[in-house]
């Protein structure tokens, strides 16, 4: 049984590679239970391919990943590394919903469908106690009168709040954002924010990689700046922004965190 201070995802000593191409170097994350970490950092640090390998979208070459206190087990070595048991993979993703940069909409279903589908395919839960809970997630994102709409009829801050509402409505024990905002304009990406900002009220477990260095600091408990595929420096948000101790991280935010 997972002892319940356990953190939903525990990384240590993370190691990623494309082929000659070192992304990650060691790298170690914890997501205690109720917490939000935001991973910043300037592109190709390596924030996208930690928040991939948390989620077992990509595989690591070295070091442990723990779900809820639970490892994942691994096969192989190296660049040949794979997780051995499938099924273990299925659960975890599951309980770790994923939020994408280009919201990865269904253009063929209405935002409802869109909403209810994994619920229904891969949870395997009834269509009439999905509907209603969609509806409400839908409701809680601000764009409940857009349940019938498709997805090209919406904005692209509504288009990425329905995102939202779809990784919620898999009720999963953590959020995890890649960079939700940064296809949007500035309005927009505002519509977006407060629903992060709300969703952290609630205490909700979150992991966000994004480029907003003022929803880093608003919606944080713990931030870390990545830089090569190292953590340069973290901490808690009022220490990190207001006084940086890394000559890096103090020019990564004089540049406007870019």
């Amino acid at each position: 049984m997972t002892p319940p201070s356990a953190p939903v995802i525990e990384v240590r000593n993370l190691h990623k590679s494309y082929g000659d191409l070192t992304v990650l170097r060691g790298v170690d994350l914890t997501a205690p239970r109720g917490h939000v970490i935001s991973l910043i950092g300037s592109s190709g640090s390596g924030k996208s391919t930690l928040l991939r390998c948390c989620n077992l979208l990509e595989d690591s070459e070295d070091g442990t990943i723990r779900f809820e206190g639970e490892p994942v087990v691994w096969r192989g070595e190296g660049a040949e590394r794979h997780p051995a048991d499938r099924k273990q993979v299925l659960r975890i993703r599951t309980n770790l919903s994923m939020v994408f940069q280009q919201f990865n909409l269904w253009s063929h279903m209405t935002i409802l469908q869109n909403v209810m589908e994994a619920p229904i395919t891969v949870l395997g839960r009834p269509r009439d106690e999905v509907e209603e809970k969609a509806r409400a997630y839908l409701a809680k994102v601000g764009i409940g009168d857009k349940a019938d709409a498709w997805p090209s009829q919406l904005s692209g801050g509504q288009q990425q709040r329905a995102a939202i509402a779809r990784a919620l409505c898999m009720e999963p024990r953590a959020l995890l954002f890649d960079e939700p905002t940064s296809a949007l304009d500035p309005e927009l990406e505002q519509e977006v924010v407060r629903v992060i900002k709300a969703l952290a009220d609630e205490g909700r477990t979150m992991i966000i990689v994004t480029h907003d260095m003022k929803m880093a600091a608003d919606c944080s408990d713990h931030v870390i700046f990545l830089h090569q595929g190292r953590i340069e420096e973290e901490g808690e948000p009022a220490r990190l922004f207001g006084a940086p101790r890394s000559e890096r991280l103090r020019s990564f935010l004089s540049a406007g965190g870019h």
